[in-house]
């Protein structure tokens, strides 16, 4: 692959990720408000500081590049959230609930983990030597999220099951405010 494709998907990748992050700066507020469990509203408030971080960083890198930070909107994490809004506005128990907003969080830090690989190596290989660290700590940061919040996940989810045997599944009703709602 020529250097110049390799720094065109590179750029792009940036770019979709730029969109990624500051989607999920607008997104994880609601989670927060919408997670009954204090851990996980406590988790994606914590995220929401380093999502922020994350823009910084990229903001930074395109600065360096000489090149805008604005793209087209990431499709992918508009579909994961839209996704995630629909799954959760379905649920009525607060237990059930929390298990769906760490799923839908699981799948966006996948997806960011994924990219933030992509981007990083194409980095290196184009001798970006400022931004690969940058890259690199977001990354560190994107599989320590993923960890948390599969150790959630293992609490939570074990009480939306156990919930489900105990009250024969009629938790008490939970919605999402209707600003989460889907459009």
């Amino acid at each position: 692959m020529e250097t110049n494709s390799l720094k065109h998907l590179y750029v792009e990748g940036l770019k979709d990720l730029y969109s990624a992050e500051n989607q999920l700066v607008k997104a994880l507020p609601k989670m927060a408000r919408a997670a009954d469990s204090a851990d996980l509203r406590v988790g994606f408030e914590q995220h929401l500081i380093q999502t922020k971080e994350h823009v910084a960083r990229l903001e930074h890198i395109f600065s360096a590049l000489g090149e805008s930070p604005k793209g087209e909107k990431c499709k992918s994490m508009e579909c994961l959230i839209k996704e995630g809004a629909e799954m959760i506005e379905e649920v009525s128990a607060s237990e059930e609930l929390d298990a769906g907003l760490i799923s839908t969080a699981q799948r966006v830090e996948y997806y960011e983990i994924a990219r933030y690989g992509g981007v990083s190596t194409y980095a290196k290989r184009l001798g970006e030597d400022e931004a690969v660290p940058l890259l690199r700590q977001t990354l560190r940061e994107e599989i320590e999220t993923y960890r948390k919040l599969s150790q959630l996940a293992d609490r939570i989810n074990l009480d939306a099951a156990n919930s489900n045997e105990s009250d024969g599944g009629s938790s008490q009703s939970r919605r999402w405010p209707q600003e989460l709602a889907p459009n």
